[in-house]
């Protein structure tokens, strides 16, 4: 697997400061934060220990912003959570959750403080809810997923800035490494979701998984099966949104995750060959398209586009004895997929699914547009259907040019900014994207006394087909004359 280097921009950074870290307070300016005092100040009033604990403290080496912050007390974390937020006063919203023993206090400014009591917790075989406990910072630290998110930081007055990491968080994050602090099969077979995690988090940073760690997740895939779709999802989300969600993907196939949350994706995989002939791998040519998008756009649902894109291939793979392997209408197959997909993964059926329906739909349009003479109608058939989302379809099919051939790709880029261009004309004269025809329905059959019928609707189109097909232009009274025209060609 092929692993970005950017997260180990801090190797200089850890390599000088590891040793001292591990056995002195913290001195960056971060750690001088009023609102991390403030905390401090309250809970030595009420006489507990407290920590900042978690992504806070990793991202805090990492040089990452963050702005949601974990606060675990020796003791109660909801009276800590009250106390601050009577100290904040009006700027401060408090929100308190018994039941699970914890509380959230936001800020105006957006800075999110979460408090819950140091605990220990138990497992059952067939879920991932724990059986929760008061427990010790240790045991607190011991039940966190990964070394890099069980370091803490005391904030007590007399500890102030005194790092814990008792597995060599500092370390993991030097080696650029995701591992858990325990034994990882008792980790991921205690709560699944953490295999989805690990892969999240190396994606996320660039990091490699431990060896232990990945062979566990190996071992422990069938757990998988007892997480909600919606926990799965939102992982996913996060990988898809990371500056390289290739990795995430090739990942979960090697850990053997991928065909039990995904199994359409991993059905892409391979290459079939038949009187010497091949065709391409096409998961990793999505791949390749998803890394392309994702240098291009940060739209989640347009990246979800691009993993989806060829996601009709197997149904619609043929062979041809002159062709080759062929994939016919594979964009119309996929377009049907998205909405099943959609729904087993609890993706959202709304819009945003219709979004990416219509991206796999339409991905193949300006390719064939470049392999024939671009017609002014076919330009504007594709910009009526795209509407306001063809810049997005074409940043995809840009995206999807994935041949080795230099010549070749060239080639299609300039293709494609020629679609553009002529885009660019007709949209300018025509006013084609999102447009309606300028006669209505209710026009119609109060011209020709009709009731609400099909013939309507057949004026109508036969309107819109003249516009797109560039018969008449996109105005109100040479539309009128057109559909008078037709009427009385067909009452004759």
């Amino acid at each position: 697997m092929i692993y970005t280097n950017y997260s180990c921009i801090f190797h200089f950074f850890f390599v000088i400061l590891h040793p001292i870290l591990q056995n002195m307070r913290i001195s960056d300016s971060k750690i001088e934060n009023p609102i991390l005092h403030l905390v401090g100040e309250e809970a030595d009033r009420l006489c507990l220990e407290c920590y900042v604990i978690g992504g806070w403290v990793r991202d805090l080496f990492l040089h990452r912003p963050s702005d949601d912050i974990d606060i675990v007390v020796v003791g109660s974390g909801i009276s800590l959570a009250e106390a601050v937020a009577k100290r904040l006063g009006k700027g401060a919203h408090l929100a308190v959750f018994k039941t699970y023993g914890t509380a959230q206090v936001k800020k105006k400014n957006g800075m999110e403080l979460e408090f819950v009591g140091a605990r220990r917790e138990s497992y059952t075989r067939d879920s991932r809810n724990p059986i929760v406990e008061d427990g010790t910072l240790e045991e607190d630290q011991n039940r966190r997923d990964f070394t890099i998110n069980a370091m803490a930081i005391c904030l007590n007055k007399d500890r102030y800035g005194e790092l814990l990491d008792p597995f060599d968080g500092i370390g993991d994050l030097e080696r650029c490494i995701i591992k858990t602090p325990l034994d990882p099969d008792i980790t991921f077979s205690d709560d699944p979701l953490r295999m989805m995690r690990a892969v999240r988090f190396a994606t996320q940073l660039g990091f490699n998984l431990d060896g232990e760690t990945f062979d566990a997740i190996a071992r422990n895939k069938e757990r998988i099966r007892i997480i909600t779709k919606e926990r799965i999802a939102e992982e996913l989300n996060k990988i898809m949104l990371s500056r390289r969600p290739s990795e995430g993907w090739i990942l979960l196939d090697k850990t053997g995750l991928l065909p039990l949350i995904f199994p359409e994706l991993a059905t892409l995989k391979g290459v079939e060959v038949k009187e010497g002939r091949g065709h391409k791998d096409v998961f990793y040519h999505t791949l390749k398209v998803l890394d392309n998008v994702a240098e291009t756009s940060d739209k989640l649902w347009l990246r979800w586009a691009a993993l989806l894109h060829d996601i009709g291939k197997p149904r619609s793979k043929q062979w041809d004895p002159q062709a080759g392997w062929t994939f016919r209408n594979h964009n119309y197959l996929g377009a049907k997929m998205v909405p099943k997909i959609f729904a087993k993964m609890k993706l959202p059926l709304n819009e945003k699914m219709e979004y990416v329906k219509k991206m796999v739909d339409l991905h193949m349009r300006p390719i064939n547009l470049i392999e024939d003479t671009v017609t002014d109608s076919a330009v504007r058939r594709l910009l009526f259907e795209a509407g306001d989302d063809i810049d997005d379809l074409m940043l995809l099919c840009d995206a999807d040019i994935t041949s080795r051939n230099e010549q070749k790709v060239e080639r299609y880029h300039q293709n494609y900014q020629l679609v553009r261009q002529k885009m660019i004309e007709l949209e300018e004269r025509d006013r084609i994207r999102n447009f309606q025809p300028p006669v209505k329905g209710d026009e119609i059959m109060e011209m020709f006394h009709l009731e609400p019928c099909s013939l309507v609707g057949e004026l109508k189109a036969a309107v819109k087909d003249a516009i797109l097909d560039g018969i008449i232009p996109n105005e109100y009274e040479a539309a009128k004359a057109y559909i008078i025209d037709l009427w009385q060609k067909k009452t004759k």
